[in-house]
């Protein structure tokens, strides 16, 4: 009887340390699956009323996707979302300007931050006008604070487009005390430039290549002599420090990604005028008339 019991209770061990093996085996298994699933999770900032910003982040967040990819996009005012990227509670920013517009952030976050490469290198910071205003350049603008109420409309304050107007452009062509660049939103100096334009006002405006705006609205540039507002910078990806070391497959495939002029404005339009507000469906049907462009990224 002895025996039995002892046979028994040896019996009874086995199964029960079978039984928590499994147990062990099925909650690391799940742990593993969290893990797999982090590393596929991509958070991407991005800042509302920067077109090239809008449709670009968007486009990521249909490539990743489609690659089993989980993504979040964080709208962020360009001074928080550089801290963020700083911190690691955002892993991608697609609309880094450099040199000059985001000089002062990179400067201060920048040994925090990794770029991933360029996508377009022809971006320009610029002051627009009507095409039927009598302005062609920025010289032109001293004497005629009255003609437009003293006024420049900006974008956004922390906007380096809005410190370059201020602190570069004015006082480069002596204009300070007779303008002032008026910082507001993107979306409500777009709104102030078609109503103008509608109406053939005179307005000035800060502004930025590349946009649909050039394409959509009667508008051109005013030379810059002087070079005030700076000469054409790259866009550039700029990541978290360990983006690439955490996120290797993604981060290859952005360093793959770039843009010519024709890409991008056909995606703007589409995304801006045809798809406004429903961006997944922009992005849907341009990839559908660029079949190649997502796979000669990600192969």
């Amino acid at each position: 009887m002895r025996f039995r019991l002892n046979s028994l209770t040896k019996i009874t061990a086995i199964a029960l340390s079978l039984t928590l093996a499994g147990t062990a085996a099925a909650c690391g298994g799940d742990k593993a699956g969290s893990a797999a699933g982090a590393k596929k999770k991509i958070t991407i900032g991005w800042i509302s009323g920067w077109d090239e910003d809008l449709v670009a982040t968007h486009l990521w967040k249909k490539i990743l996707e489609d690659k089993g990819y989980q993504v979040e996009l964080k709208n962020l005012d360009t001074a928080p979302l550089y801290a963020g990227m700083a911190k690691g509670d955002i892993d991608v920013f697609l609309d880094t300007w450099l040199p000059i517009t985001h000089e002062d952030y990179w400067k201060r976050y920048g040994n925090k931050l990794m770029k991933l490469g360029v996508w377009y290198d022809n971006a320009k910071l610029t002051i627009a006008v009507p095409n039927y205003s009598d302005l062609k350049s920025l010289d032109q603008l001293k004497g005629k604070g009255a003609q437009y109420n003293g006024k420049i409309y900006g974008i956004e304050a922390s906007s380096g487009l809005q410190r370059i107007a201020d602190t570069k452009m004015l006082p480069g062509y002596g204009l300070n005390g007779e303008f002032k660049v008026v910082p507001s939103s993107t979306a409500a100096m777009l709104t102030e430039l078609k109503k103008a334009t509608s109406s053939k006002q005179p307005i000035v405006v800060t502004l930025w290549r590349p946009h649909w705006a050039y394409a959509s609205l009667p508008i051109r540039d005013l030379a810059d002599p002087k070079g005030a507002m700076g000469q054409a910078e790259q866009i550039n990806m700029v990541a978290r420090k360990d983006f690439a070391k955490d996120q290797p497959e993604a981060a290859g495939w952005l360093k793959k990604f770039k843009m010519d002029d024709k890409q991008l404005g056909s995606l703007e339009d589409l995304t801006i005028n045809k798809y406004k507000g429903q961006e997944d469906q922009a992005v849907a049907e341009w990839l559908k008339t660029n079949p190649d462009f997502a796979k000669n990224i990600t192969g």
